[in-house]
Formats: C-alpha cells, structure tokens, sequence
C-alpha cells in the first residue's frame, strides 16, 4: 500500500530528480539541434526574458496611474444641459 504521508525531505528529494530529469532532456534536445534552430530558440529566449517583464511593468505602471488618477477625480465627462431649455420650461 502506497504512504500519502510524506516527509519533508523525501517531497524535496523528489522535487530535485524530477527538476534534474527536466534539465537533462532538456539538455540533450538542446545538443542534438542544428546551429540555426538553436539561434532561433536563444533569440526568442532573450526576447522573452527581457520584454515580457517589461511590458508587465509597463502594464502595472499604467494601471496605477489610472487608479491614481480615477481616485483623484480625474477629469469625469459630463452632458452638459443648455441652461436656457430649463428656464423656458421646455
């Protein structure tokens, strides 16, 4: 019968070999590519860490200062009524 009750090093000994199982193929899909399939990968690879964080940057940055600006009673677009149609009565 199989224990659900595990220790805490034996979780983290698994956490381990499966990351190093990870690494491994990774490794080896890595090694049996061709050169322009793996500039392709480490260009996309250096887009990905260095745009992404900064488009969420940008995206959080953006939404504060629209908060911000919301909370400050930003500039609130109104119907402006003519005045002259309330004072004739129409």
């Amino acid at each position: 019968m199989k224990t659900i009750n595990k220790t805490c090093t034996e979780t983290l000994r698994e956490a381990w070999d499966g990351t190093t199982r990870i690494v491994r193929h990774a490794l080896r899909r890595l090694e049996r590519m061709p050169w322009p399939s793996l500039l392709v990968v480490c260009v996309m690879l250096a887009l990905l860490v260095t745009v992404l964080p900064l488009a969420l940057t940008l995206f959080v940055l953006f939404l504060l200062v629209k908060l911000v600006a919301g909370a400050l009673g930003g500039s609130r677009h109104r119907p402006q009524r003519p005045d002259h149609a309330h004072q004739n009565g129409q």
